[in-house]
């Protein structure tokens, strides 16, 4: 029998064992009701000085057996809804065992350890057949995305901030730190002690041992809210000297969290096709293939095209120029720096068929505002950090994407119509979120975009030209170095102030 089986019969015995001293309990009370009372404050029948005749003690023995019968019969009545209560309870449970490797998607596993009712249960699988956990959900436009948000063991990478949030912190409230706690505990639970239907190989340890995984095991996390059907969690664990990844997807049904599966994915052989279209801007690109060789990337294509440039259509050739069957792509733009471990995160959240992956890339403000107080900014590497000064989640931008060429095809690809700066990565994301497939939108962490001096040609429609004004306007500089721009003279002015008050008091 499988071992969350015999916990749960373990549990059902005690349960009754519990019920059947409860009930020894009630007829130890009852006994105790029938047996005679004394009243130390009463005068005893016979004490010299009370006369009581046979009618009094007649009478007194009617009323006692009045009482006990009246007790009796209150005792028998609670006895029996005791032994209802526990028929009840049994079938509950017998059914709840019966029902244990109920659903489609293998559903058995409660965080807390706790059955439910049958009815209980049906409504939290309807829950999460209705949320988008397993199929994508067709929406309007690409403001209707609930986004997720990462995190890892320490830090939660965030989109919404307002004026005193990070986006990138510890999570500071306790009941968000409880809840990533518990995910990450309840998704080891999975992993070390699978189910039979859970896709995923018992593997041993180097000493032939079982391997078990802990909280150190954890890469990273993804989160988002339903509001009216609840919290899905995608959880990314790895020993340090294995390849494989073990995945694990949970639900939080507003209730008990719920696995929805496990499985092993395999990424050694997963290869991976960036593609940057490029016009000009060789300082860029330099500065790009430098990132890209110190990760030791190598076979390199570069295919030529003597066109106007157009972004969707470079791309366009980029997917359709490998020959070789299914491959995963990443489009890039040459202003993108990334890391290693965002490509492994790129293969863990696409899959063909099934997913795409739209990450939300961290933006890096003009280093010349961020680093005024210094002679030089510092090296490139240096300026990769989250910081509210130092850039911001650039969640207007839809133009980084990690899917799989036979989705790409299928969906239609780029619209052609879209000329010069913009508009195409956008469509593309709508076509996704009108289809079937799950759009994974998350910030982060390896992906950056660097700062880089931004033109907006006359040539552009308008609706191009507002976009990248806007999206120039939004580069520059924190809210905070913004405004200490607008007001420098004033606070020049101030300083020139203060610096003659104290040369007026020195001389006077």
């Amino acid at each position: 029998m499988p071992r969350r089986g015999l916990i749960l019969q373990t549990r059902t015995h005690w349960l009754l064992l519990g019920l059947a001293l409860l009930c020894s309990l009630v007829l130890f009370l009852y006994l105790l009701e029938c047996a005679p009372q004394a009243d130390g404050n009463a005068p005893l029948p016979g004490v010299i000085g009370e006369n009581y005749g046979k009618e009094y003690y007649q009478a007194l023995l009617q009323e006692q057996e009045e009482h006990y019968q009246t007790r009796a019969t209150s005792l028998k009545r609670q006895i029996a809804q005791l032994k209802q209560e526990l028929q009840e309870m049994s079938e509950k449970m017998r059914s709840l065992q019966e029902r244990k490797n109920i659903g489609a998607n293998g559903i058995g596993y409660q965080g807390n350890k706790e059955q439910t009712p049958s009815d209980l249960l049906e409504f939290l699988h309807s829950q999460i057949d209705k949320a988008e956990v397993s199929i994508g959900a067709k929406l309007p436009s690409e403001y209707g995305v609930i986004p997720f948000e990462s995190f890892t063991l320490m830090k939660v990478f965030q989109l919404e901030m307002g004026l005193t949030r990070h986006p990138e912190e510890k999570p500071v409230r306790k009941d968000k730190r409880d809840e990533l706690v518990e995910v990450i505990e309840a998704g080891l639970e999975v992993i070390n002690n699978p189910d039979e239907d859970d896709e995923q190989e018992d593997e041993d340890g180097p000493l032939g041992e079982k391997m078990i995984f802990n909280e150190n095991d954890f890469i990273e996390g993804y989160y988002r809210t339903e509001r009216d059907k609840g919290t899905q969690y995608e959880l990314f664990f790895k020993k340090a000297d294995l390849m494989e990844y073990r995945h694990v997807t949970l639900f939080r049904p507003f209730g008990p969290l719920m696995k929805v599966k496990s499985e092993m994915i395999d990424i050694t052989r997963s290869i991976i096709n960036i593609i940057v279209p490029l016009a000009e801007r060789t300082e860029a690109f330099v500065q790009f293939m430098q990132n890209f060789s110190e990760s030791n990337f190598h076979n390199y294509t570069l295919v030529s095209l003597n066109e106007e440039f157009n972004r969707g259509r470079g791309l366009n050739v980029g997917a359709r120029a490998w020959d070789k069957g299914e491959v995963l792509m990443f489009f890039c733009d040459v202003d993108i720096y990334f890391s290693a471990e965002f490509l492994n995160s790129c293969r863990l959240n696409a899959e063909p068929g099934k997913k795409v992956f739209y990450p939300v890339v961290f933006s890096l403000y003009n280093p010349a505002i961020v680093y005024a107080s210094q002679d030089v900014p510092p090296p490139v590497e240096q300026q990769l950090v989250h910081k509210k000064d130092s850039g911001f989640w650039r969640d207007f931008g839809f133009g980084m994407t990690c899917q799989y060429r036979s989705d790409f095809l299928t969906i239609g690809g780029f619209d052609m119509e879209v000329k010069g700066w913009g508009g195409e990565d956008v469509h593309l994301y709508r076509k996704y979120l009108h289809g079937d497939l799950i759009v994974i939108r998350t910030p982060v962490p390896g992906l950056f975009h660097l700062w880089h001096e931004k033109r907006c040609a006359d040539e552009l429609t308008p609706e191009q030209y507002r976009m990248c004004i806007q999206s120039k306007a939004m580069n520059e500089a924190s809210h905070s170095h913004l405004g200490m721009l607008v007001f420098r003279e004033e606070i020049e002015t101030h300083l020139h102030k203060q610096a003659y008050r104290t040369n007026s008091e020195a001389v006077g």
